[in-house]
């Protein structure tokens, strides 16, 4: 796949949730996500500025998006859900905001912890913002940052 700008760029990564939004950063060299935080969902417009104060502290260039695709690649109501945020992110900010197909995020963690013989009771802690670093670390694997970073 193509890079993308060259230059310095690091991302901050979402997972929109309905009680949560996991986040999570990228490092410098773009080849790795790690976990960040959990916010509590307050509403839209508070949530936006969470994120962006975020990637700001973070000192992003970048904030990633997962959107919970149908299996068809269509847009359900959680995906418009997300796409309004995405929106609304839009509107607060002259950062650049992408989109990425989270689908099934939720459940490759899942299995990635039972895989690490994760107990199920620290299954069930709140995961959000390892989602958001698996679908930020699926973003990074996907573009070519190496060229745009060493050039």
């Amino acid at each position: 796949m193509a890079s993308l700008d060259k230059g310095y760029r690091k991302f901050l990564a979402v997972d929109h949730g309905d009680k949560r939004i996991g986040v999570a950063v990228s490092d410098e060299t773009l080849s790795f996500a790690r976990a960040l935080c959990i916010i509590e969902h307050v509403s839209r417009l508070k949530d936006a500025e969470a994120v962006i104060a975020l990637a700001l502290k973070e000192q992003c260039t970048d904030i990633l998006v997962g959107v919970p695709y149908d299996s068809d690649g269509g847009e359900g109501p959680r995906a418009r859900k997300v796409l309004r945020f995405v929106n609304t992110l839009k509107e607060l900010t002259t950062m650049p905001v992408h989109v990425w197909d989270e689908s099934g995020s939720s459940i490759t963690l899942q299995n990635l912890s039972i895989t690490m013989g994760q107990t199920a009771k620290k299954r069930q802690k709140p995961s959000d913002d390892r989602v958001a670093a698996l679908i930020l670390q699926d973003f990074l694997d996907h573009h070519n940052f190496d060229e745009a970073q060493n050039a």
